[in-house]
């Protein structure tokens, strides 16, 4: 295994991404290879650590994966880097549950990796003594190695800090990074705004590294990572999800699923596209705002992301759209997750203005400014459906500020145990082979999804000759 760390914080807003992007991109100028991760269900954060890095970050979340999922996740991808990077969520001790296995702490000792711990200084000076020795305290087998201070006021204030932490607390103090206004990543509802939404995305990343490079020891950062040692199970020992590689055909063509991807719809697990590739299935990737008409495709994946802030451009792309309601009346097999079921709503509510979507689902979508669904989800399959068995319990995620005005009259699959769903209730919506939930799923956790969603595609025999294209419109 290669030298890894943990960026862990005492809280959220600590600093943690910033300096997670930024150490990235100055070991990469360094020669190293990084692989990145992100502990918890994250699209947005995840995409800025891609960017850094140059390889797709991957998730690692003990609700939606079990412990040898994850480790053997984490072993696959780090093989072939040569330095590691976990950035922690929300508070270093923080997590579902209160036995603490759901939290960053817990999983740096399943991965046996070392914690730097950044401490957000603002208005404080010895007291970040006792808040790192309470932290190093409150489950001593917890290897926080090192801290990072962060919004640091000035030398004297610098300081104060390291003096307190040398005296009372036996942990290395390896940066002091100032109090800046120029090097935050944007904020809206949902967290920070995506990369790709970005429009000086790659030079920003290319500041946050110089800039983290001249206030943090690097050298004093691969030491702590070199520190990290091989407890855990090798991969050979451990079930991969995705071994058996099947090849759906109808005839002699691979099935073909369209993924709507660009800067509307861009939150997708990459576990989620490789589950779908390992079955043998091409990915055709689709423009919600460019693609004027519907590819020849045997079924459709639609994810999440923010349509409403591009919804004046994607309601005015009218033929796709109709193409897209015209393929689900003809039985294409359809998985859209949160954005997506907006997309294929009658429309969405902005301002008292309709504007209007794909009209398969009969409602229409309001906003809300404040979070409708946010956390994790646990529901009970309860009707048929293209991808889940009856009876099934999936464990997903939410996050979503916007609520349909009609659920009455819809046929839903998932019953919640746990979450919010379209009604507190329910999630699922399923039409014909469409189904449309606000739960986002993770494939690793749902190792049957791509099979399933493959599987319904080839048993539909209407589809001669692997598109609704086949139809005479």
């Amino acid at each position: 295994m290669p030298p890894r760390i943990m960026i862990a914080a005492p809280g959220g807003r600590s600093g943690k991404t910033i300096v997670s992007i930024g150490l990235c991109d100055a070991l990469r100028r360094r020669g190293f290879s990084v692989q990145t991760f992100k502990k918890g269900p994250d699209y947005i954060d995840a995409s800025w650590l891609a960017a850094a890095s140059g390889k797709n970050c991957r998730n690692l979340d003990r609700f939606l994966m079990d412990e040898k999922t994850i480790i053997q996740s984490f072993d696959k991808a780090s093989s072939k880097a040569d330095f590691v990077l976990i950035e922690g969520n929300m508070g270093l001790y923080d997590g579902i549950d209160m036995d603490g296995k759901g939290s960053s702490a817990y999983l740096s000792k399943l991965l046996t990796t070392p914690i730097i711990l950044v401490v957000n200084t603002s208005r404080m000076s010895r007291s970040v003594a006792a808040l790192i020795k309470g932290f190093r305290c409150f489950e001593p087998e917890t290897p926080i190695a090192g801290v990072i201070l962060n919004n640091v006021a000035g030398e004297r204030h610098k300081s104060k800090l390291i003096q307190a932490i040398e005296k009372y607390c036996d942990i290395p103090v390896i940066g002091a990074i100032p109090k800046v206004k120029n090097l935050n990543i944007t904020e809206r509802h949902l967290g920070l705004m995506p990369f790709n939404e970005s429009t000086s995305g790659s030079s920003f990343v290319k500041d946050i590294g110089a800039f983290v490079e001249r206030y943090v020891d690097l050298d004093a950062v691969i030491s702590i990572a070199k520190q990290a040692h091989n407890k855990h199970n090798p991969p050979s020992t451990i079930p991969d999800p995705y071994k058996t590689k099947k090849d759906y055909q109808r005839g002699n063509a691979v099935v073909r699923i369209g993924v709507i991807f660009d800067k509307v719809f861009n939150f997708y697990y990459p576990e989620n596209l490789e589950a779908l590739e390992s079955t043998g299935a091409e990915i055709v990737y689709i423009n919600s705002l460019e693609d004027r008409m519907l590819p020849k495709i045997d079924g459709l994946y639609i994810g999440g992301g923010f349509p409403e802030l591009h919804i004046e451009e994607l309601s005015k792309n009218k033929p796709l759209m109709h193409d897209i309601a015209v393929a689900i009346e003809y039985g294409l097999t359809v998985y859209a997750e949160c954005a997506g079921l907006m997309y294929l709503s009658n429309g969405l509510r902005i301002n008292d203005r309709l504007y209007n979507m794909v009209g398969v689902i009969p409602s229409d979508i309001e906003l809300s400014k404040r979070p409708v669904g946010h956390g994790y989800v646990e529901a009970k399959i309860v009707c048929e459906n293209p991808f889940f068995p009856v009876g099934a319990i999936l464990r997903g995620h939410e996050f979503h500020h916007s609520k349909l005005s009609i659920t009455n009259e819809l046929q839903c699959a998932l019953r919640l145990k746990r979450g919010y769903g379209i009604n507190g209730m329910l999630d699922g919506i399923v039409y014909k082979n469409m189904f449309a939930a606000y739960t986002h799923i993770h494939a690793l956790g749902t190792s049957g999804w791509a099979d399933a969603f493959v599987a319904n595609i080839s048993s539909k025999r209407s589809f001669e000759d692997g598109s609704y294209m086949s139809y005479k419109l």
